[in-house]
């Protein structure tokens, strides 16, 4: 009796995991081509085997695209289904559609905002609608894209020079301080305070975040597939660096919160000063105790969003635009003739004045293309069950966005391995607005920030070449070749600051 008990128990366990193993190696209905799935992992597996043996994710799903001839890719990752979508028309598509401007609600992602799902970078639905438009809206009143953010630019556009006088032309890489300037415009929008180069608080927390980066990719690492292995291997897994961040972030933000709180009954009629104040105005309404929306823990997580939306891909940017100059020193002597040329000599380049520099813009727009500094963009979630590229898409497939098949395509761009920003010239229009040009999204889903980091871009950019010569270091051999993550680095590398007569 008790052997056929074991052995018809030994049977069904058998059948339930050959059923599980069958069911895990399923595709959907007409689902996008792609790698076969292995058993419960998917493609888990191949994609941490196979990507940094090609240099990263975007160039691993590149290659997948052209070897299933398609532009949508199918994968599994874990039990979720996930497709990367290239070429500009389905990338169009997935930006301009409603269906994908969902997000995934994964372990990783809740992570990332504490454990919750809120903010707006990580929110979708009513949530996002209503607090994206708040938090815009209120952006808007406190200077963003007007005078005061302006101000602002120029305040830290002078404490960068003064910071670089300092250095007194010794060798130096650049993004060991760009951050700071390009954050303290948009902490002084959201808190109205100044963050001081020499403030420990920052330092630890471009560190981690910087360390975030290169841990992590768009699919958010194995954290996303499987949460469980943080148990098990949690510095391996990034959990621990997660954690550390967050407890980091949340006091840093919190002691401004707590700050404004104290003075908040001061700064009544002066709700306008920044984004923190604005927001506790609303959640004292009488109309937002009705909904419960507005609450501590979800401005926590806006500034959160703003915090590192900000922190990275602009002074990336900027630091690579510093590198391209010290290897071109053709391309520096042609913005530095058109600067001289076209601004007087105490006039600020704000970015109101970009029509009287073509090539400056024009400049900073390829380095955008070149790098791609995000070149997997989303994650989207699909809201219901729809179709892309002649496939059908599960409700709730995690969409990923190939920006590098776009920026980097050779039909449209001829020879987009060449860096040469006079593409983006027309002697007659001066700068021309390329569709396939998309460094910051399309729709509704496209960066909020893009306004602050253009500005920052080009203000900051100037001013240094207003006042130095950037060259090369002998010691330092400079790669162009970036650092694969959630965002892509530059390698360090030393330039020198060399004051300009």
């Amino acid at each position: 009796m008790d052997a056929i008990f074991i052995i018809g128990l030994l049977t069904t366990i058998i059948l339930i995991i050959i059923q599980s193993i069958i069911k895990s190696l399923k595709r959907p209905d007409n689902y996008p081509p792609g790698p076969a799935f292995q058993p419960w992992v998917g493609n888990t597996v191949q994609l941490r085997r196979e990507a940094p043996k090609v240099g990263g994710q975007h160039f691993l799903f590149k290659k997948w695209a052209k070897e299933y001839k398609s532009n949508v890719i199918g994968l599994k990752l874990g039990g979720d289904y996930v497709i990367v979508v290239s070429s500009y028309p389905l990338v169009k598509q997935v930006h301009l559609s409603e269906v994908f401007e969902g997000r995934p609600d994964n372990f990783f992602l809740r992570l990332r905002t504490m454990g919750t799902r809120k903010g707006i970078t990580s929110t979708d639905g009513p949530l996002w609608n209503e607090h994206r438009n708040f938090a815009m809206k209120q952006m808007k009143n406190i200077g963003y894209g007007r005078t005061p953010m302006e101000a602002h630019i120029i305040e830290e556009a002078d404490d960068l020079i003064q910071y670089i006088d300092q250095l007194n032309e010794n060798p130096v890489w650049p993004g060991s301080f760009l951050a700071t300037s390009v954050i303290n415009v948009l902490w002084f929008l959201t808190t109205a305070q100044h963050l001081k180069r020499t403030d420990e608080r920052l330092k630890t927390l471009l560190s981690l975040m910087s360390r975030r980066s290169k841990l992590f990719d768009m699919c958010g690492g194995v954290l996303t597939q499987f949460p469980w292995l943080r148990h098990i291997a949690p510095d391996r897994t990034g959990y621990n660096l997660i954690l550390e961040l967050n407890k980091e972030l949340s006091k840093f933000i919190m002691d401004s919160i707590d700050e404004h709180k104290a003075n908040f009954e001061k700064s009544k009629g002066k709700e306008d000063t920044d984004l923190i104040y604005a927001y506790l105005k609303e959640m004292s309404s009488e109309n937002t105790e009705e909904n419960g929306t507005f609450d501590e823990s979800q401005l926590t997580m806006i500034i959160l969003d703003f915090f590192i939306a900000g922190s990275q891909t602009t002074s990336n940017t900027l630091d690579l635009a510093l590198m391209i100059l010290a290897i071109r020193a053709d391309i520096q002597e042609k913005v530095f003739k058109e600067i001289q040329e076209n601004l007087d000599e105490k006039e600020f380049p704000l970015l109101t004045l970009k029509k009287r520099l073509p090539y400056v813009n024009a400049l900073i727009m390829e380095v955008q293309r070149y790098f791609h500094i995000v070149p997997i963009s989303g994650p989207r979630r699909a809201l219901w069950d729809t179709e892309i590229g002649g496939y059908k898409i599960p409700k709730n497939t995690t969409v990923l966005i190939s920006a590098h098949s776009v920026l980097m395509d050779e039909s449209h761009w001829k020879d987009p391995q060449t860096f040469r920003p006079e593409r983006f010239l027309d002697y007659d229009e001066g700068v021309i607005n390329d569709e396939y040009f998309i460094p910051f999204g399309q729709g509704r889903r496209r960066c909020p920030g893009d306004l602050l980091a253009r500005s920052c871009l080009f203000s900051f950019l100037c001013k240094i070449l207003q006042n130095y010569k950037i060259e090369s270091h002998s010691g330092s051999n400079i790669c162009t070749t970036l650092q694969p993550g959630m965002v892509l680095t530059p390698k360090p590398y030393t330039i020198i600051f060399r004051r300009r007569s």
